[in-house]
């Protein structure tokens, strides 16, 4: 049992923890660091360079929002997965092959948005775009999978600290660079300059090796669909799975939900947008920087599961300063450091639940299965994005932080089941490998 229990003789099938200078400095961490890059510009140039580029050439804000739902790949993207698991391109193996193949249709699709005129191509724009998302989330697809295969489990926290902060800083190309060049160049320049940061992931990618192993990969298009649904609620039974699922729901359902009008509610507090950009928007970043980067080197001695428990009361006692935000009226300090404090607490719950879906993740299914937990970690951002506006004009700002607080709850009790305190890290194959040694016991015997 990967979450409540143990197998048999851990001894038999895990490696003993290693320091801190072994995991850190290897060539692990900077594929982690580049592969994070790539994985996260493309997002950043539908969130922050498309609707900056559609509103500077006269495209009404109605129809920019709108561009929203071209992102529905990143919470589907679990239904094309099985066919990246089940089938290898003819070039550079199972996992390299879909990242090279994703990379180079990203870099040509972003690069061909600047050539259309938004005033008289908005439906050809509608289709590159949705192109881009699709690409991109394939590309998250391979690129998870590739870093759950390449990263030991005692690598998992900092290999994905690194990722994290890559995938972050990536935004700035897109949300910075490109619109500080677009005052100085035609558009169509603009997206091919973006674009070409594709290469970062694209040389990553021909230089690092393969490290999936064909022998767990599924035989048939049947296997790569049915096998990791079966393979995961089979493992340590329905009830097990359905809270393992429940648990990667309601983890940060309080924590989106009280960063989700996070603009919103500093303006009705009476903050400026200068205020807002040059205060609470550095906070955030810097803070969610910081989280990351701490969460990564502490699970450098720390289990999963004691992580999620800690980072997890961070969470929760993070949300409560905003009450107190909510009637201190105007206070830049205050500001400052409470969205400080709840974005660290943001990283650093990123960093823990990423970690732990990694470990639930089968060998053999990974793509599949890390693509189902990830689409099912947007739903509560989908959800909060669509409920929080009804609940603050209900009920005002200082008791809705009161209930983003109480829904904090139910995910940390949920770890009882899923991650207890004193129950060691174990993946679902090194499980499999200590039932297979203790059967092998029992026959000697």
């Amino acid at each position: 049992m990967t979450a409540t229990g143990g197998s048999p003789d851990k001894s038999q099938v895990s490696e003993t923890r290693r320091s801190w200078t072994e995991i850190l400095f290897t060539r692990k961490m900077l594929a982690c660091i580049f592969l994070g890059f790539s994985s996260g510009m493309p997002l950043f140039v539908l969130v922050s360079l498309v609707p900056a580029w559609l509103r500077d050439n006269g495209v009404d804000l109605a129809t920019i929002g709108l561009f929203a739902l071209v992102g529905l790949p990143y919470t589907w993207k679990f239904l094309w997965s099985p066919v990246m698991d089940r089938f290898k391109l003819p070039f550079l193996g199972r996992r390299r092959g879909w990242a090279l193949l994703t990379q180079v249709l990203l870099l040509l699709s972003i690069g061909l948005l600047g050539h259309f005129n938004p005033a008289t191509s908005i439906q050809s724009i509608v289709w590159i775009v949705f192109a881009v998302a699709l690409f991109s989330a394939s590309q998250d697809i391979v690129i998870d999978a590739y870093r759950r295969e390449l990263l030991a489990d005692d690598e998992l926290g900092t290999g994905t600290s690194f990722w994290i902060n890559a995938y972050r800083l990536s935004g700035l190309v897109p949300g910075s660079l490109a619109l500080i060049l677009a005052d100085h160049l035609p558009w169509s320049t603009v997206f091919w300059i973006t674009a070409l940061f594709m290469l970062i992931g694209i040389i990553t990618t021909l230089l690092v090796k393969e490290v999936s192993d064909d022998e767990l990969a599924p035989h048939t298009l049947r296997e790569a669909v049915i096998d990791p649904f079966v393979e995961f609620f089979s493992r340590d039974g329905i009830a097990t799975g359905l809270a393992i699922l429940a648990f990667l729901f309601l983890y940060k359902l309080g924590d989106n939900m009280a960063t989700a009008l996070a603009t919103p509610f500093y303006l009705d507090m009476g903050y400026s947008k200068t205020e807002i950009g040059s205060v609470a928007k550095f906070a955030g970043l810097w803070a969610v920087l910081a989280g990351a980067t701490i969460g990564g080197a502490v699970m450098l001695k720390l289990s999963i599961n004691k992580a999620l428990w800690l980072f997890g009361l961070v969470q929760l006692l993070t949300i409560i300063p905003f009450i107190w935000l909510s009637q201190a009226g105007h206070t830049l300090t205050g500001l400052f450091i409470v969205v400080s404090g709840e974005y660290l607490a943001v990283g650093l719950g990123t960093v823990a639940l990423t970690a732990f879906m990694a470990r639930e993740t089968s060998k053999a299914f990974t793509a599949t299965q890390f693509a189902l937990f990830s689409s099912l970690i947007a739903v509560p951002r989908t959800f909060a994005n669509a409920t929080t506006g009804f609940i603050v004009e209900n009920v005002g700002w200082t008791q809705f932080f009161v209930i983003c607080t109480l829904l904090a709850i139910p995910g940390m009790l949920m770890l009882f089941i899923v991650a207890p305190w004193g129950v060691e890290d174990e993946t679902p194959d090194e499980e499999a490998l200590g039932e297979e040694a203790a059967a092998e016991e029992e026959a000697r015997l």
